[in-house]
């Protein structure tokens, strides 16, 4: 298997889902949306996104220009409001509304599919022997987004490091390959590693090899991404 074939995920549930990931991990208030701060966030999503050759739904693309539409009207000159004239709308407000209604159809299917495995579990598990040296780090999942905003800052400094002119031959990585490198990487460290340092090399076609070799790992179960907070490394580990 090499990189000769696009990459479709079912987990990018369209361009809301990516709003509302950013409105969350930038604790913004989806009432008073900072556009130009959540256009340049999103638009460094979608040029990762396309640096990684995923098949962008053209969703996407039709709310970055509606971003950038609100970011342009609301870079213009406020009129002075008499009695007399009409309610001025807000630029944001159809979108706003549009975010608040996926909020509480996707909080809603997420409290049902809590329930749902809630009700599954009909087993219990014995308590877990702790060593006193050990740290409980609470710990949160690594979604698709999270794993693209890293890759967004590795391109980002992949574009500094990298010369002005170069002449690279096109290098294929085999999946398999990749994916067997990672998992070994991985398997040297009980508590994980670092995502950035699956990247020793940043040319594109490596970027795209690891990023297709840890999706497919995950999909298998074998590796799991986390983090223990917002902004902090994610974390690549064996699967428990």
């Amino acid at each position: 298997m090499t990189l000769r074939y696009e990459v479709k995920l079912d987990s990018f549930e369209g361009p809301l889902d990516l709003l509302l990931h950013l409105i969350n991990k930038y604790e913004i208030d989806i009432y008073d949306i900072p556009v130009a701060q959540i256009t340049a966030q999103y638009m460094e999503y979608i040029h990762a996104m396309q640096e990684l050759e995923l098949n962008i739904a053209s969703e996407y693309l039709v709310i970055a220009a509606t971003l950038l539409e609100i970011k342009s009207k609301m870079l213009l000159p406020k009129q002075e409001v008499t009695l007399d004239d009409e309610y001025e709308e807000d630029p944001r407000e159809e979108l706003m509304n549009r975010l608040i209604e996926y909020r509480k159809f996707k909080d809603a299917a997420t409290h049902l599919k809590g329930r749902e495995l809630e009700h599954s579990q009909i087993w219990t598990r014995p308590p877990i022997q702790v060593d006193s040296d050990e740290r409980i780090v609470q710990r949160q999942s690594a979604d698709i987004y999270d794993i693209i905003g890293a890759i967004a800052k590795i391109t980002e400094r992949r574009k500094w490091t990298r010369p002005l002119e170069t002449s690279v031959q096109k290098q294929e990585i085999p999946i398999e390959q990749r994916m067997d490198e990672v998992l070994q990487q991985v398997k040297t460290k009980r508590e994980g590693i670092s995502f950035y340092q699956l990247f020793p090399v940043i040319t594109r076609t490596y970027i795209v090899a690891t990023f297709i070799a840890l999706l497919e790992l995950m999909k298998l179960h074998k590796v799991e991404c986390y983090q223990a907070e917002h902004f902090e490394d994610i974390i690549v580990r064996l699967k428990d």
